[in-house]
């Protein structure tokens, strides 16, 4: 199921990005840095383990997951959260919790595009991608 989103992908717009880490708490240094950094994500599978690594000018990180488990993740902004991923109808769907918050990041793939979707709260940031 997973295997859809496996690729390179590049970032190619982004609206509401910054409100989306103003409500997460990230500072106005790092937000404005983050703004204009375009990320790269490449999503691998390997059996039932999904990574995703994230690739930019400004940090990368990796995560490796098992659908349906709950693991603690470090998140780019350094939140310690609670994370759990699945498929949800075609989907796939990240959930943080942390401090009593929870954010979700879902991710959709239609050809050669993929889109993010980031909610906290009633801010909603949409990324588009496009397959390298």
């Amino acid at each position: 199921m997973a295997e859809a989103f496996v690729g390179k992908w590049n970032l190619k717009s982004s609206e509401q990005f910054d409100e989306y880490m103003k409500e997460l708490g990230v500072g106005y240094a790092t937000r404005k840095v983050a703004s204009v950094t375009k990320p790269t994500t490449i999503i691998e599978v390997d059996g039932d383990k999904v990574t995703v690594k994230t690739q930019s000018s400004m940090k990368n990180t990796e995560l490796s997951f098992k659908l349906g488990e709950e693991f603690d993740e470090t998140t780019a902004d350094d939140r310690k959260v609670k994370s759990l991923v699945s498929i949800v109808d075609g989907k796939m769907v990240h959930v943080q919790k942390w401090d009593g918050k929870e954010t979700s990041l879902t991710r959709e793939v239609s050809g050669n595009a993929l889109t993010l979707t980031l909610k906290l709260g009633d801010v909603v940031c949409t990324r588009n991608y496009e397959k390298a």
